[in-house]
Parts: structure tokens; C-alpha cells; sequence
């Protein structure tokens, strides 16, 4: 780390030290921090999240991280925190057991409802996901397929799992992603008429049939149970992949992902 001590740099050795904790909540209950933090780790994400326009508010490195340090560094702006931990403090804030030595507390983007449903949308909601790389998957899809957000309503894991957040590769930095239940969103939805399509496992309309262009939700539902009953009751529509009758179910992350291409398909065309 001797390249390092060209700019200023915080030594940090005790657990105990205020943004250390704070990272290390922020991976552990995977929620923002009072401040409004979030943790991310590694230095690919590090560097999306700048590409992206959010705010660092600090970021930690390892002794032990070397050249990757130094090529983060480069793209840091002077007013952010800089810590150096040793390797054992380091690994005891941070979520993964190998780590880069890098890690970073950033400002996510904050929006509300009203801010992401507008007539014409395509949009996702997600109901009951709990598994965290398939929500990553599902969000990375969403920005690569043209959804202009995703809603995350009852019964799903947090965005800011930091499994979620590597799993998505950059794409919850810039997707307009809010935490609402069902009950909520509904109305909005059918205030900017957009339609409700549900999917489903067994029955409904087959996907390439399915007409995806226009204002339209699409409800992905838990991994093993789908789309809720009452959830159901309330779509217009349910939309079904074709697939061999050996397989009972498609992963909810492939699943939306086959729909959500379909759905740019065809809006394209038009």
C-alpha cells in the first residue's frame, strides 16, 4: 500500500470504529442505514456505482489490496472518506468470505410510487422473490429489456442484499426500484391504466400469443407458490411460458427474463 500515501488516507484498526460498523450493519441487515447508506463490496460494482452518478461516502480497503486500491483511488474524489483496515477487521465487515479488500458505503437513488408508474410503462412487480440472485438476475433484465421500473411488494428480499446487488451487476444503481405492497400499487397502476399481467406456471395465455406492448405491469411471483391467489384475482390477464412437461416450474428469474424480452420484442416494432 505504499502508492496509497500519495493522497490522504484514515488507518483504522479497531472493530469499533463508526464507519466500520456502519458498513458492517449495512451488509448485515441488508437495509440502508440511518444515513442512507447502502454496502457494496469489490471493485467492479465500486466502479459502476461511480459510472452510475451515486455518491460515495466512503470506502475501505485492506492492506492486503494492493493494485486494486490504487486503480479505485484514481476514480475517488478527494472529499470521500478513505480507510485502510487490516486484513482481519476488513473481513469481519464485509459479506463475502473472499473478499477483493474493497468496499465502499454509497448513496443509492431514492423514488417514490408516483415516480416510477406513467401510462405507457413497462414496468415489473415483484411479489414473494426470496431468493436473492434471482432478484439480481430479474433486475438485470429489467434495465436490458427497456422496463422503466421495478416495484418489490410483500414477501421479497431486500434490494440491498448484497447477493441481490452483485447479482444485478450495476443495474439496481440505475433501475428505479420501490419498496410497496400490492395493495398500494394497484390503484396507482390502474390510474395510469396499465394492465396487470400475471404469470403463471399452468395456465393462461401463451407467451409468444400474449400482447406485452403498451402500459403493462408484469407480475413475477414467489419461486415455488407464483403469483398470489388474491394477486391473481386482481390481474388482467395470466401469461404462461411454453415449456416440456417434465419441468413443473422455470426459475423466477429466467421466467421474467424470457418475458420481459418478449415484451421489448414486440414494443420494438412499434
Amino acid at each position: 500500500m505504499e502508492t496509497l500515501s500519495r493522497r490522504r488516507l484514515n488507518s483504522v484498526t479497531s472493530r469499533q470504529n463508526p464507519l466500520v460498523k456502519q458498513l458492517r450493519r449495512a451488509f448485515t441487515q441488508a437495509e440502508p442505514t440511518p444515513d442512507g447508506h447502502i454496502a457494496i463490496e469489490g471493485v467492479r460494482l465500486i466502479e459502476e456505482a461511480i459510472r452510475s452518478g451515486l455518491r460515495l461516502h466512503a470506502i475501505f480497503f485492506s492492506k492486503s489490496a494492493g493494485q486494486r486500491a490504487e486503480r479505485l483511488l484514481l476514480q475517488v474524489g478527494k472529499n470521500v472518506e478513505t480507510l485502510v483496515l487490516p486484513d482481519e477487521v476488513f473481513a469481519s465487515a464485509v459479506a463475502t468470505e473472499h473478499s477483493q479488500g474493497v468496499a465502499a458505503l454509497v448513496t443509492p437513488k431514492k423514488f417514490r410510487l408516483d415516480d416510477v408508474v406513467a401510462p405507457g410503462a413497462l414496468l415489473v412487480v415483484v411479489m414473494g422473490i426470496q431468493d436473492p440472485g434471482n432478484l439480481g438476475t430479474l433486475l438485470r433484465s429489467a434495465e436490458a429489456f427497456g422496463a422503466s421500473s421495478v416495484i418489490l411488494a410483500e414477501g421479497t428480499v431486500s434490494a440491498f442484499n448484497s447477493k441481490v446487488i452483485r447479482a444485478a451487476a450495476g443495474s439496481l444503481f440505475r433501475l428505479p426500484c420501490v419498496s410497496a405492497t400490492f395493495a398500494e400499487v394497484l390503484p396507482v397502476l390502474r390510474s395510469h391504466n396499465l394492465r396487470v399481467i400475471a404469470t403463471s406456471s399452468h395456465k393462461g395465455t401463451l407467451l409468444p400469443e400474449a400482447d406485452l406492448k403498451g402500459g403493462v405491469a408484469l407480475l413475477i411471483g414467489n419461486e415455488g407458490a407464483g403469483v398470489s391467489r388474491e394477486a391473481l384475482a386482481q390481474a388482467d390477464e395470466r401469461v404462461v411460458i411454453p415449456h416440456s412437461e417434465k419441468v413443473e416450474s422455470l426459475n423466477a428469474g429466467v421466467a421474467a427474463s424470457l418475458i420481459l424480452y418478449e415484451a421489448a420484442r414486440q414494443r420494438s416494432q412499434h
